[in-house]
């Protein structure tokens, strides 16, 4: 997205810049704690930029700002040659060159959370940047109060022995490995999982995740989530009580992939799920984090697994008109378990006077076909609904900041509404307030959806209430042919010419009524509202009660095993 490589550029100059400029000022000029103050900003422009560039290489820039520290020192101190001082710099110099070695071989190690086993080492590593860092001020703080160099030295040995002691384990891990694997290993052995939920996807997708945790957690069998970048261990443990795994490498997926795993599910197509692919004596399952009309919604790549869950027939529809030919028995109904909180309407609510609606816009969508976005005519509707007396909910797609003129957009639309919230009262929510509600929250505090294509309709279909699709494409009479779900739906177009006669059906007539719960019963299945999740559930054991055999990678001809059949679900 622009926006972060704006923001990356921005702290990749700040960084370089700071460091340059502190240990020009602290070799070529006078002013001695000038020069330290700039070091110290430096070293806070380099702890940003490994927030927002985590496997930043900085060497050059911490290189340069440690001379810089040692040339202040030794000219606050006037005293000579200092020995502590020289033992200093040895020191520093071997953690500068020791730290981003230390760190990668850190980042090849599996972390583990919600199990009895400690996995220090690698978090340790992983923070030793920050370490020498944090040494780096201590002593431009030092040399700042002039004080002798051996109090440098000894805070100096003592992140070295940490160091030490990092480098040590890391080496006996990779060539002593203990006979009977390793803790995490052996903990895993202990708690039996039966399966495993893999995930792999770019930052802010945990929700990917999240969706599913209550719903695994409800089958009844203990299981893992196996997670491939670091940053979703921490929220992805906070959301569950099963064990969750941070595995970098096959090597390390292979000490968690115990033989009493029966299945693996996953909730999208990341390129990194074929790693786990390779396991054939596991069952593999996409549960997809959604179900919508958009292209990404048929992806071909779904014919990997050996078993696809799905809201409804509609979704099995979607693969075959996308020209997916996935054979028929891959496919296993299960409703969408998320919307069994949603409540129903059965009987529409024609002529609303102060309707709430709640508006969905998407992101952009990584291609320009797959641009959904209607946040660029969004003001006109939003001014509409205001006319009618509608209080809105604006939730917006958790990507959209990432794009600035997105967000830009956005933030017309929240003051739009704020300045309105202020003139009457009505209680808009918006911002950080709607983040704050769940979707389903929302759902049941709207009595109308205005969305664009997006997952947010299927889940909105199971209230039975009214919504409206915006077509921000060119497909004109086509689009319900391209996206059926908008065949219920009221249509907005692009140019906004036909929004009250929208509105107008959306909140006052409903025409539509009738269609929509055919189209529920396509898109989320027939199974009962009292008892919705239970489809899922019951799908989900029998594949953990199916026939089991010994470990062993997805190798030649097996990687394309067929499915065997399945009884009758729905």
């Amino acid at each position: 997205m622009r926006g972060d490589l704006v923001r990356k550029l921005a702290v990749r100059g700040l960084t370089t810049g700071g460091a340059v400029l502190a240990f020009l000022v602290l070799a070529l000029t006078g002013a001695t704690v000038w020069g330290l103050g700039l070091a110290l900003l430096a070293l806070a422009a380099a702890a940003w930029e490994r927030r927002v560039r985590p496997g930043a290489d900085g060497v050059a820039e911490t290189t340069l700002v440690a001379a810089g520290v040692l040339v202040g020192y030794a000219r606050r101190l006037d005293a000579g040659v200092d020995p502590a001082l020289v033992a200093t710099a040895l020191v520093l110099l071997g953690l500068v060159l020791l730290v981003g070695p230390l760190r990668d071989a850190g980042n090849l190690e599996i972390r583990a959370a919600n199990l009895p086993v400690r996995t220090w080492v690698p978090a340790v590593a992983a923070r030793l940047g920050d370490a020498l860092a944090g040494l780096l001020a201590l002593v431009a703080l030092a040399a700042v109060a002039a004080l002798p160099a051996v109090v440098a030295l000894a805070v100096s040995l003592l992140v070295a022995g940490g160091a030490g002691a990092v480098a040590l384990d890391l080496a006996r891990r990779r060539f002593r490995p203990a006979a009977g694997g390793s803790a995490v290993t052996r903990a895993l052995r202990r708690h039996q999982p039966e399966f495993v939920l893999h995930f792999s996807a770019p930052p802010g997708s945990e929700y990917q995740v999240t969706m599913w945790l209550p719903y695994l957690e409800r089958i009844g069998r203990p299981f893992l989530v196996m997670v491939r970048e670091p940053e979703f261990l921490p929220t992805v443990a906070a959301a569950t009580r099963a064990p969750v795994l941070y595995c970098p490498t096959t090597r390390t997926m292979d000490e968690a992939l115990v033989p009493s795993l029966r299945a693996a599910f996953y909730v999208n197509h990341g390129a990194k799920n074929s790693h786990c692919i390779r396991f054939t004596q596991l069952t593999h399952v996409q549960l997809h984090h959604g179900d919508s009309d958009k292209a990404p919604s048929a992806n071909p790549v779904s014919a990997i697994f050996d078993r696809i869950f799905v809201a409804g027939q509609a979704a099995i529809e979607r693969y075959a008109r996308a020209g997916v030919d996935i054979p028929a028995e891959k496919f296993v109904v299960v409703g969408r378990p998320q919307v069994e909180a949603i409540e129903v309407r059965p009987e529409p609510a024609r002529g609303l006077a102060n309707p709430t609606v709640l508006y969905t816009p998407t992101w952009t969508g990584h291609h320009a076909d797959a641009n959904y976005c209607s946040l660029p005519v969004a003001e006109t509707l939003l001014r509409r609904l205001l006319d009618r007396g509608a209080t809105v909910i604006l939730r917006a797609h958790p990507y959209t900041t990432q794009n600035p003129t997105s967000a830009r957009q956005l933030a017309r639309l929240t003051d739009l509404l704020a300045a309105d919230r202020a003139r009457t009262g009505r209680p808009h929510v918006f911002g950080a307030a709607s983040r704050a509600l769940t979707l389903t929250e929302c759902v049941n505090r709207a009595d109308a959806l205005v969305s664009d294509v997006s997952g947010v309709i299927s889940d909105w279909l199971y209230s039975g209430k009214p919504y409206a699709v915006t077509d921000m494409g060119v497909d004109g009479d086509r689009f319900t042919e391209r996206f059926p779900l908008a065949g219920s739906g009221y249509v907005l177009r692009r140019d906004m010419a036909d929004v009250d006669g929208v509105l107008t059906g959306l909140l006052d007539t409903d025409p539509l009524a009738p269609a929509r719960w055919e189209t529920r019963r396509r898109y989320l299945g027939d199974f009962p509202v009292e008892s919705y999740a239970e489809a899922f559930l019951s799908a989900a054991r029998r594949e953990l009660d199916g026939p089991s055999t010994l470990p062993a990678p997805r190798g030649q001809a097996d990687a394309g095993r067929p499915a065997a059949p399945l009884s009758p679900t729905a």
